[in-house]
């Protein structure tokens, strides 16, 4: 499975490498992406998010139970 956030979506990113002969080739942009495990009080689990470094700093703002209902929203299974 490619690497992708659950919570923003971040997935990988494709273009092209240009030599100093202005040659091309395919490269691909990774996301920063982190397994984090996090306490979900309401349901008295711990769940395991894939999340990128920027998604994470929003899970520190927002709160895990909110970031859940975001992922959950969006359709993924948590």
């Amino acid at each position: 499975m490619a690497a992708h956030c659950q919570l923003t979506g971040a997935k990988p990113v494709f273009g092209n490498n240009v030599s100093h002969s202005h040659r091309r080739t395919r490269r691909r942009w990774n996301p920063n992406i982190q397994h984090r495990r996090y306490w979900l009080p309401s349901e008295g689990r711990h769940v395991r998010l894939t999340l990128s470094a920027r998604a994470i700093r929003t899970v520190d703002k927002i709160g895990v139970e909110a970031a859940v209902a975001r992922i959950r929203a969006r359709g993924e299974r948590v």
